[in-house]
């Protein structure tokens, strides 16, 4: 086991340590000092953030970026985007570094917008990213594949978002990584790189772990599980299939490059079997 595998499962266990000391403290008036009860979840901080950090130096050394095919079709919006910022989701953990989320908009405006209050939620059926299909950046092997997690109701609102946040995040994060990201596949792609796709939608799967995948091919369809706010698409490049211990690795997608966030850009429809990934891709409307 490698120390940032075991530092991950420290972490979880700081966070069930203090959550067992405050309901104790509640429920049964335990002995235990206050003070101490919190100790677990500032040990949890601190290794949350030692392991969420990578130096300088180490930035620095990166590989350079992979060039793979788009993983959707149509007109899409990015959000989140390395383009903008590295770390794109304020932490290398779970291998985001260079991760990217996006959302389908076939026309400017036919997405629902954030609302300060209400409706606090929406069904997903409202968003046009919820159900479309997602395919192979490349050629590769499906390493990781899980579509058993429920697609939630939105949380693209004032109250819903607090929720996300402040609540049901951290209560995924104590989880493990598989609660997160919710169904998923990650595909190995050979030369020790490996592409996640995240918030598959409940049962959407077409591949199974050890299957044998073709660029363009479709893999699942477009969800609202695990920590997401509507219904999207997060990917990423990394250098390994497990969440906890994976490092971020750059991305360039074919004909589109990179789209910084707030851009629109559309890929073409997936190439025949065994054609280059991404080679009818457009470039960006935006």
């Amino acid at each position: 086991m490698s120390v940032r595998k075991a530092a991950m499962i420290l972490y979880r266990c700081c966070w069930l340590a203090f959550l067992v000391l405050v309901s104790a403290d509640v429920l049964a008036d335990s002995a235990v000092p206050f003070g101490l009860v919190f100790l677990p979840a500032a040990a949890a901080v601190v290794i949350g953030l030692l392991v969420g950090r990578r130096s300088r130096g180490g930035l620095a050394g990166d590989r350079p970026a992979v060039e793979v095919g788009p993983p959707v079709t149509g007109r899409w919006v990015a959000l989140n985007s390395p383009a903008d910022k590295v770390p794109s989701h304020g932490t290398h953990g779970y291998g985001q570094t260079y991760a990217i989320d996006i959302v389908a908009e076939p026309e400017e405006g036919s997405r629902p917008p954030f609302r300060p209050l209400w409706p606090v939620a929406r069904p997903n059926r409202d968003f046009p990213a919820f159900g479309a299909p997602l395919v192979a950046v490349a050629d590769g092997t499906v390493v990781r594949a899980g579509d058993g997690r429920r697609d939630h109701l939105s949380r693209n609102s004032g109250p819903a978002l607090a929720y996300l946040m402040l609540v049901e995040a951290s209560a995924r994060d104590m989880a493990g990584a598989r609660w997160i990201v919710g169904n998923h596949v990650v595909l190995d792609l050979g030369d020790g790189v490996f592409a996640a796709y995240a918030h598959l939608r409940r049962g959407s799967l077409l591949v199974k772990e050890g299957d044998t995948v073709r660029a363009g091919q479709v893999l699942a369809r477009c969800g609202n599980s695990g920590n997401s706010t509507e219904p999207h698409l997060h990917f990423q490049l990394m250098d390994d299939p497990d969440l906890d211990v994976a490092r971020g690795i750059p991305f360039t997608w074919r004909g589109i490059g990179v789209p910084a966030g707030g851009s629109a850009f559309t890929a073409g429809e997936p190439p025949e079997p065994g054609a280059p990934a991404g080679a009818d891709a457009e470039r960006p409307a935006g």
